[in-house]
């Protein structure tokens, strides 16, 4: 496993990435079992996961060009 792969900081970003990721998809699965929209609290929590998922899916992009770099 390359190096990056195992960086503490890395390993704990995938990590949150999961918890996030996790939080998303069952806010998502609760909301498609109900027969109505969703509350627009819920909509916002979706929203705001996947606005977090991406700032550290870009940290995560950053990680690996700062060891490809060097």
């Amino acid at each position: 496993m390359p190096a990056a792969l195992n960086d503490p900081m890395t390993l704990k970003l995938k990590t949150l990435r999961n918890r996030l990721l996790a939080e998303q998809r069952d806010l998502i699965s609760i909301a498609a079992e109900i027969n109505a929209l969703p509350s627009d609290k819920t909509i916002q929590k979706i929203a705001s996961l996947e606005v977090a998922i991406g700032a550290v899916e870009s940290m995560l992009d950053e990680e690996a060009g700062e060891r490809t770099a060097k």
